[in-house]
């Protein structure tokens, strides 16, 4: 598939791994749509983009309001005519231990990171179909694949993901809907820094981890030619990745492994 030309909306584009995309998507000519809560940091993304002022579109929305969200869908489709791909990018972390983590907690990381990019993916499926082809690509994690301490709602949020799209994918591959998920490792973003502790407050710090990870930049990058290649689903980052691969093949030594890893 050829990105170039094409119209793409972007959740979570005000930062990290979706502002990255933005820019490097600018530069592909293409049709942008960026969205995330904050209007002024959208309009510091796409100061940050290149190419026609015209080609990029801001579209302010919030995940957690599903009830809105058929509506921003609709409000997307006017801006340029049609959706060719989404990039259900926006989400929120987690870094709190089980018997510390509010039940509501659990609620918002799953509105938020599964069910929005459930409604924005069912609202524009009907003109994809239409027209006889779509794309929608799910920013998962590795934590999608296995669950780690600490994140317990995030991984969940993030399984579902899998779930939802590996069904639609098999569902509407006959009528030219495609879908990607694409797993990140550790990225250097703010993702760590805004993680929901266990009574919902923001952590406020940044992980080492994801301080001496991958840029967003690298990242986007890889991604970009994912897509291109229609892959259905790949994980982007360091080592980090080999667990997945252990989880496959040696389930015994990674449960034991993810025991011991660090919980505090």
């Amino acid at each position: 598939m050829k990105i170039d030309g094409k119209v793409i909306w972007i959740t979570g584009a005000s930062s990290g791994i979706g502002e990255a995309l933005a820019i490097e998507l600018s530069k592909r000519n293409c049709k942008l749509i960026l969205s995330s809560r904050r209007e002024s940091a959208l309009l510091e993304s796409k100061a940050r983009c290149s190419g026609e002022d015209s080609n990029i579109a801001i579209l302010p929305v919030d995940l957690e309001k599903t009830q809105e969200l058929t509506e921003k869908a609709i409000e997307a489709e006017k801006i340029f005519g049609r959706i060719d791909i989404l990039i259900n990018n926006g989400g929120i972390s987690q870094r709190s231990l089980v018997l510390e983590t509010e039940l509501n907690v659990y609620s918002r990381l799953m509105t938020i990171n599964y069910l929005g990019a459930v409604a924005l993916s069912k609202a524009i499926l009907p003109g994809q179909i239409e027209r006889g082809e779509g794309f929608h690509v799910a920013i998962t994690s590795l934590v999608g694949k296995f669950g780690t301490p600490l994140r317990s709602g995030y991984s969940a949020s993030k399984h579902a993901l899998h779930g939802f799209y590996d069904s639609m994918r098999a569902e509407l591959h006959d009528q030219g809907i495609k879908a990607m998920l694409v797993c990140p490792g550790f990225i250097k973003t703010n993702v760590s820094v805004n993680a929901f502790v266990g009574d919902g407050s923001s952590q406020g710090t940044m992980d080492s981890a994801q301080e001496n990870g991958m840029e967003a930049s690298v990242f986007a990058k890889k991604m970009i030619a994912a897509m291109e290649a229609e892959k259905e689903e790949i994980c982007i980052g360091g080592k980090e990745k080999i667990g997945v691969l252990i989880k496959r093949f040696f389930p015994g030594l990674f449960s034991s492994m993810i025991k011991k890893a660090q919980v505090t």
